[in-house]
C-alpha cells in the first residue's frame, strides 16, 4: 500500500538541478519527475552526455528515482509554446518534436528512469489540418490521429529498445485530451506494449466524466506515470494542495489499491516563484492523506 512520491523540476525551474534534487531528497521525496529544458537538463546542449552523467551521479547519491517529462514550454521553439508538435502539418517540423522524444529515451536509459512522458499537442489550425469543431477522435480528426499515430512510431520503437514504457497523457485543449482518446490511440497503433499512460489527477478532475479514483482504478492496467495536483471543474490551472476541489483519499487509496509502484509527481509547472515551500507542504499533505499513514 506504498505509493512512491515526486515532485517535478518543473515547479522548481528558478534552482538550480542540483540544489533542487537536493531540497527533495531532504524533503523525503523517493524521486522526480524531470523536465528536459534548458534551466536544468537541456536535452539539445552540446555536452548532454557529461550533463547526463552527472545527474545520474547525483541521483543515485541522493537515492532519489525518476521519470523523464517533455512538457518544457520552449525547448524547441522559442516563440511557440510547445512547438513543435506531433501533429504539425509540415513533416520537418514533426520530425523535430519526434527527434527530441526519441532523444529523451536514450537521457532515461542512462539515468535509469520509470518512463517517458509526452503528450500529443493542440490540433493546428488551418488547410490540410483535417481538424474538426474541436479535440477528440471523431470522424473529422482522422487525418491527424493518423498522423500522431506516425510521429509516434519511432518514439515507441525507442521504447522498446530501451526497454522503458512511453506514458503519453491526455492534455485538456489537445487532440488526446481524455482517457477516451487515449484507447482511441492504442486502438489505431494496434494496442502496442511499450504505450501507456501518465494519468494527471487534476485533469481528472478537471473534464472527465468519472471522478479522480474512479479514473484511476479505468486506467490502473496502463499507468506508467502519475502526475497529482488539485484543480476545479472545467478549469485548467494546476493548484497547490487544498485550493482545488479534488478530495485526494480516496484518489490516493485507488492508486495503493492498482499497486502502482512508479511515481506520483507533484505538478505545479506555475508556482516555481514558491518552489521550495511548496515542496515541503505538498510532501506534507500527501503524507497525511496517503494510506499507509492511516
Amino acid at each position: 500500500m506504498t505509493l512512491h512520491f515526486g515532485y517535478g523540476t518543473n515547479g522548481l525551474t528558478d534552482l538550480r538541478l542540483d540544489d533542487a534534487l537536493g531540497l527533495l531528497a531532504d524533503l523525503g521525496y523517493e524521486g522526480v519527475g524531470l523536465t528536459l529544458d534548458h534551466m536544468h537538463l537541456d536535452p539539445l546542449a552540446p555536452d548532454l552526455a557529461a550533463r547526463t552523467r552527472h545527474v545520474a551521479r547525483r541521483l543515485a547519491g541522493l537515492g532519489l528515482t525518476v521519470t523523464i517529462e517533455t512538457g518544457a514550454r520552449y525547448v524547441l521553439d522559442p516563440r511557440r509554446k510547445h512547438g513543435p508538435s506531433l501533429l504539425d502539418p509540415d513533416p520537418e517540423d514533426r520530425a523535430a518534436r519526434t527527434a527530441l522524444l526519441v532523444r529523451a529515451f536514450d537521457i532515461a536509459a542512462d539515468l535509469g528512469a520509470h518512463a517517458v512522458h509526452c503528450f500529443s499537442g493542440v490540433t493546428p489550425p488551418g488547410p490540410g489540418s483535417g481538424t474538426g469543431p474541436g479535440p477528440g477522435p471523431g470522424p473529422t480528426n482522422t487525418a491527424v490521429w493518423q498522423r500522431l499515430a506516425d510521429a509516434l512510431a519511432p518514439v515507441l520503437d525507442a521504447a522498446d529498445r530501451t526497454g522503458i514504457p512511453l506514458a503519453i497523457e491526455p492534455e485538456p485543449g489537445h487532440l488526446l485530451s481524455t482517457l477516451a482518446d487515449f484507447h482511441h490511440l492504442r486502438a489505431l497503433l494496434d494496442d502496442p506494449e511499450p504505450l501507456g499512460l501518465t494519468l494527471d489527477i487534476g485533469h481528472c478532475r478537471c473534464l472527465e466524466p468519472a471522478s479522480p479514483a474512479d479514473c484511476v482504478r479505468d486506467a490502473a492496467p496502463w499507468l506508467r506515470h502519475v502526475q497529482i495536483e488539485d484543480m476545479r471543474r472545467g478549469v485548467h490551472e494546476h493548484l497547490p494542495f487544498g485550493d482545488g476541489e479534488i478530495y485526494f483519499p480516496p484518489v490516493l487509496e485507488a492508486l495503493a489499491e492498482a499497486d502502482y509502484q512508479a511515481l506520483t509527481v507533484v505538478e505545479l509547472p506555475r508556482h516555481s516563484h514558491a518552489g521550495p515551500e511548496l515542496a515541503r507542504s505538498s510532501i506534507e499533505f500527501l503524507r497525511k492523506h496517503s494510506p499507509s499513514s492511516r
